[in-house]
């Protein structure tokens, strides 16, 4: 059943693109798990990529990628099944659409589709501080199911470089995504 797993990762223009760039490397290594994964980015999240990381890779996914007004990408309507939405990084802005039912782009109908189905939503918002806003916004989409994951890095695992620090969040929602991983747990031999 989990070759079946149908995940849309949509990447905004929040800093953090090092956050997608874990993500997605982690993702392809779990291909055994993965029947599908749609990808689906803002147009600011590639100047932030470009900009951060100083290169296109995005462009070379092994992934389907979707622009952000396809309303035909299948994951823009329940029937298609996608089980997981990711958004990484979560701009506030994104976060903000979401809480409010607003769906004018694909990546916000994609959050409103999974949130309607009940299947699992997970946001990486990297912003810091908070407003009160920002956090009305979370406990809005907390409570219509979604789970707010921040970009907050631990350092117990001792990350070694920039990879493996954004490693330390991206493994917590490959977790709460519901796949199988080998990483770094709390005390473990």
């Amino acid at each position: 059943m989990t070759s079946a797993r149908k995940i849309v990762v949509a990447v905004t223009g929040a800093s953090g693109a090092i956050y997608a760039k874990v993500l997605f490397d982690k993702l392809t290594r779990l291909h055994d798990q993965i029947g599908e994964v749609g990808v689906v980015f803002s147009d600011n999240a590639q100047d932030v990529w470009k900009f951060e990381l100083g290169n296109e890779s995005y462009r070379e996914l092994p992934f389907k990628t979707y622009g952000k007004s396809d309303f035909m990408a299948p994951f823009a309507s329940g029937s298609a099944r996608f089980d997981t939405m990711i958004i990484c990084p979560c701009s506030m802005g994104t976060l903000a659409r979401i809480a409010a039912g607003t769906s004018n782009d694909l990546i916000t109908r994609a959050a409103d589709v999974i949130l309607k189905e009940r299947r699992r939503l997970i946001l990486v918002p990297r912003d810091t501080p908070y407003s009160l806003i920002h956090i009305r916004n979370m406990q809005t989409v907390t409570e219509a199911g979604a789970i707010v994951c921040p970009a907050s890095p631990s350092f117990y695992s001792r990350p070694a470089d920039f990879e493996a620090l954004a490693a330390t969040v991206v493994d917590r929602v490959i977790d709460l995504a519901g796949l199988q991983q080998s990483s770094y747990r709390w005390n473990e031999s």
